[in-house]
């Protein structure tokens, strides 16, 4: 890859992620300026993460059979702007829910096209793919951290104005890759009740899943919490920032971890983790310091998970053409039902019990997650360990 080709690939990242980190952390903030409920949030992020799971294999199909991907990807892009421009001008329910879902297709259809366009491009070279990818950090890093105080600024009635550059990049971006050839494609016919059946994946899959619903109530109400604590702006910029920070630093060191103590140990130690990060903000949410704490445990709860599944999935599943399968399976399970889910979850004990009540059940899931990696026979062993250990020492 020459550097003028790094760079076509890396602004695309930057605009794409940029445009994220305007949308995850504030659009329950804009929802809520626009005089809507935590029912319709959570409503709004469910369709969100629908889109992920309708999306992306309707797209492949479509994209997999053109002779000029390049452009299929440029009309998504462009597609997701309008959609996303919709926002400026809709008025009553249905017509947001509407925007909301052409939004949300487009915008989940086009970045596994674009993944599948880079890893085809590198190559052998596939180990620089990070470099790429953490240009996309950067951009959420960027906005995530200043828009808070922007929107304190100039009004939450100007977050769409906010996010319309970055998505207005990504089309700029995706021109550049108007002329790409088709990416050479691998025969992913094996059957999903093949993979499923496989001894291992259903407990993967299922904490995977869990884990994503925990996350519910961060992308959803992580903002609105904080405000509600009396946060400003800038305070919630920051500590999205420092979770973005983390996250980028630690994705350069997570292959050397996963390497030296394995993935399972890993998985264990960040789901425990997790589920005291969503415990720490539902109850000391307050505290700029805590949170700032707790924001820097993203590196394990996202990063280093991360990690650690793609390391069980190459374990799972060595054959390449085995592995393109498992790994839609995967979306669609974690990032699509796990994020419908969740999204659901968090905004029913929202509007019933507040951050509090929506952060605990984020812990739950957490602790449900880590009984299922551990398994309940392992579980119960670890539990009275200790009291076997005294019982063997104990005179008869």
């Amino acid at each position: 890859m020459t550097p003028s080709d790094f760079r076509r690939y890396a602004l695309f990242y930057l605009g794409y992620y940029g445009a994220l980190g305007a949308y995850t952390p504030y659009i329950g903030r804009w929802l809520v300026s626009q005089d809507h409920g935590g029912y319709v949030v959570g409503a709004m992020l469910a369709i969100w993460y629908g889109g992920r799971i309708v999306a992306p294999p309707v797209w492949s199909r479509l994209t997999g059979n053109s002779a000029a991907p390049g452009r299929w990807l440029v009309a998504g892009c462009a597609l997701a702007t309008l959609g996303f421009a919709l926002f400026a001008g809709v008025s009553g329910l249905p017509m947001l829910f509407a925007a909301m879902a052409w939004f949300a297709l487009f915008f989940n259809a086009v970045m596994p096209q674009f993944e599948a366009m880079t890893l085809s491009a590198l190559g052998n070279r596939n180990d620089e793919y990070g470099r790429i990818r953490m240009w996309g950090s950067v951009g959420f890093l960027l906005v995530a951290g200043t828009y808070g105080w922007l929107l304190d600024r100039f009004g939450n009635a100007m977050f769409v104005w906010l996010t319309l550059p970055w998505l207005l990049l990504t089309v700029a971006a995706a021109w550049l890759h108007r002329h790409d050839l088709p990416h050479r494609t691998v025969d992913a016919t094996t059957p999903r009740e093949t993979l499923w059946r496989r001894p291992g994946t259903r407990r993967l899959l299922g904490v995977a899943l869990l884990m994503q619903l925990g996350f519910g109530p961060f992308y959803v109400f992580y903002t609105l919490h904080l405000q509600a604590l009396g946060h400003d702006g800038t305070a919630v910029g920051v500590l999205w920032a420092i979770g973005v920070l983390c996250e980028i630093v630690m994705f350069w060191q997570a292959p050397a971890l996963v390497r030296r103590f394995g993935a399972f140990r890993l998985m264990s130690a960040c789901l425990a983790v997790t589920a005291l990060r969503w415990w720490l903000v539902a109850v000391a949410g307050g505290s700029f310091a805590w949170m700032a704490l707790a924001q820097t445990t993203h590196a394990l709860s996202f990063a280093v998970f991360h990690a650690g599944c793609m390391r069980r999935m190459a374990e799972l599943f060595p054959a390449r053409r085995d592995m393109v399968a498992a790994q839609g399976m995967l979306y669609a399970i974690s990032g699509g039902m796990g994020g419908v889910l969740g999204a659901i979850i968090a905004a029913v004990a929202w509007q019933h019990g507040g951050g509090h009540a929506a952060f605990v059940a984020g812990a739950v899931a957490a602790v449900l997650a880590l009984l299922l990696h551990l398994g309940a026979a392992r579980f119960m062993k670890l539990l009275f360990a200790p009291w076997r250990r005294h019982r063997a020492r104990s005179p008869t």
